[in-house]
């Protein structure tokens, strides 16, 4: 990865292992080195202690790797210390991947050994052949979702490949038992061929409850997800349209009662017409908005026009009911809501100036938004982005969780949309009205209720619509 990447990324901890000879150590001066630097030493830690010399890790936030090219360099010319290597904590985590399979029973005999497998697996084999519905019950594919990926539209990183892309992939798993205690394991695809892809999930799909795909390109994600959720028994959910669809959603619930606006009355923008943009205006439109406009490449998307994408002329086709037309200017003068899912500084302050009373604009390009919030915060009823460094994040972890607990628990046959409006209800209850602010719409990702209250109410939007194959017992 360039040195460019590195710094896009934001700031980095790494760990600089120093050999420090004894009668010349001088701390004093490496601290004013490293922070004329740009570098921030949160921790020193003796790793050894010589007749002559000492071994010491300085743990040091820095900006970018060339920052820490900097501060080692000098470092390394002081007399008496010798910079022995560097390790950036990031890095040192992910070593061996982040995730592992552990046995849920010990195998302490022989006894143990035949029931777990030969020759008494035997058994249970043959009562999931007789009736194939037992695979929920007595073998993982109860708790456990598939997290898939073809690696080509990573976000902040684009078309990076399928192996750069486990790591984000193993994190996703992470989340997944972290937040839900659902088991959830990575699987990158070395193939870009729709076909291909939609035939390996369907050869792997036994092994699992559910799919969650991940971060493959548009308009191919489409196709897959519909055919997949068409030739599949077990949910399917494409977390990169339908998640970040969910906590749009739900932050503009709340952030609609902070501006005193209602969703039918609001004109909402739409700028960035790909998979998230299209999911996003499905579930407003759902959810009751009568007037939504989708921008693009092209300026506002109007029906009867022949887009290049076919995505984007049926988008066109369900979408601005009063055929505006002009550029993403055009669009937003008048309007209440602004949600972007394109590229960083696609707005000015004088857009938003445009915009109707109490404006509210979800900002959502990583890692640079269409506008800064600090640009606007006087001026907008709420301001959101898809980043944690400003307040109210619209993050996907919110939702995913919860949502696959739910179909799980229940066993849904599909996570329709009732589901998703219903997950989105959910996280926006978390917050009390009387909470509500323009800095607080959406809750902490930490907040432990968020999986219970998506889970309760998606299971009930499950039965209610006829896809829940079981009935918890509390739902009874």
């Amino acid at each position: 990865m360039g040195q460019k990447q590195q710094k896009d990324l934001g700031g980095n901890s790494v760990i600089i292992r120093l050999e420090i000879r004894g009668d010349r150590m001088n701390f004093g001066l490496v601290a004013n080195i490293v922070s004329s630097l740009g570098g921030d030493i949160i921790a020193i830690d003796t790793i050894h202690i010589g007749n002559d010399s000492s071994i010491r890790d300085m743990t040091v936030n820095v900006a970018d790797a060339t920052a820490v090219i900097l501060i080692t360099d000098a470092i390394g010319k002081i007399p008496g210390i010798r910079v022995v290597n560097t390790s950036d904590r990031t890095f040192l985590l992910h070593l061996g991947g982040k995730i592992e399979v552990t046995p849920k029973v010990t195998i302490q005999n022989r006894d143990d050994l035949s029931r777990v497998y030969t020759p008494d697996v035997a058994r249970v084999c043959a009562a999931i052949q007789e009736d194939p519905i037992k695979a929920f019950s007595l073998t993982i594919k109860r708790n456990t979702v598939a997290v898939i990926s073809d690696g080509t539209a990573v976000l902040g990183l684009g078309n990076i490949g399928s192996r750069a892309a486990m790591p984000v992939m193993e994190g996703k798993a992470m989340l997944f038992k972290q937040f839900a205690g659902v088991d959830a394991f990575p699987i990158c695809l070395d193939t870009v061929d729709t076909e291909e892809i939609i035939r390996t999930v369907k050869a792997i799909s036994p092994a699992f409850g559910g799919i969650n795909l991940e971060d493959i390109a548009s308009p191919r994600c489409f196709e897959i997800e519909e055919r997949l959720r068409e030739e599949l028994d077990i949910p399917v959910f494409h977390d990169d349209q339908h998640g970040t669809a969910v906590v749009t959603y739900a932050g503009l619930i709340n952030a609609l009662k902070v501006a005193g606006k209602s969703l039918s009355e609001a004109t909402v923008v739409v700028c960035g017409i790909g998979a998230a943009g299209v999911a996003i205006s499905k579930i407003l439109l759902s959810a009751g908005v009568m007037e939504l406009i989708g921008v693009d490449k092209e300026g506002i998307l109007v029906q009867g026009e022949d887009y290049a994408n076919p995505i984007k002329t049926s988008y066109a086709g369900y979408t601005n009911p009063n055929r505006r037309t002009g550029t993403l200017r055009d669009a937003i003068k008048g309007a209440d809501v602004f949600i972007g899912v394109s590229a960083g500084g696609m707005l000015i302050r004088e857009d938003v100036m445009e915009m109707a009373s109490q404006p509210i604009v979800f900002a959502m390009a990583n890692p640079h938004p269409e506008i800064l919030p600090g640009d606007i915060d006087d001026i907008v009823a709420v301001a959101a982005t898809g980043r944690s460094d400003y307040p109210n994040q619209i993050n996907n972890v919110l939702c995913f969780p919860g949502i696959f607990r739910a179909a799980l628990d229940c066993r849904a046959s599909a996570i329709n949309e009732e589901m998703k409006l219903a997950a989105s209800e959910a996280i926006a209850s978390v917050i009390a009205d009387d909470k509500l602010s323009k800095h607080y719409i959406v809750p902490s990702v930490f907040d432990q209720s968020v999986v219970e209250r998506i889970r309760d109410r998606v299971i009930r939007a499950a039965i209610d619509s006829g896809v829940a194959r079981r009935i918890p017992k509390e739902y009874r």
